[in-house]
């Protein structure tokens, strides 16, 4: 938009207490864990079926030093998640920013 950058990640089948976002050095990082366990034993105790499951993921993208933990706002919804990034205005390099060509 035009004050903030939009990021979706699609995280089907995640709660959100499964997933943390983090700045730190200017870097914002997404990451998400969950471990699934689940057994099916029939009358007299037997286990007929088990199954287990354990999976992470990470996700790190600079959006620079300006940018502060109040300044972001998350939204997690129907499996996406949905971070609003402020635009920040960058500061203008010193004296003339042009690369002399040799040649």
């Amino acid at each position: 938009t035009e004050t903030d950058y939009e990021l979706e990640m699609n995280l089907p089948g995640f709660k959100k207490d499964q997933i943390n976002v983090k700045l730190e050095d200017g870097y914002m990082t997404i990451s998400a864990s969950k471990g699934h366990d689940q057994e099916k034993k029939d009358k007299h105790g037997k286990i007929i079926r088990q199954e287990r499951y354990a999976g992470s993921l990470q996700r790190s993208f600079y959006v620079g030093d300006a940018v502060k933990v109040e300044d972001l706002k998350a939204k997690y919804e129907d499996g996406v998640l949905k971070l609003f990034i402020p635009k920040k205005e960058l500061k203008a390099l010193p004296g003339n920013n042009t690369i002399a060509i040799e040649g």
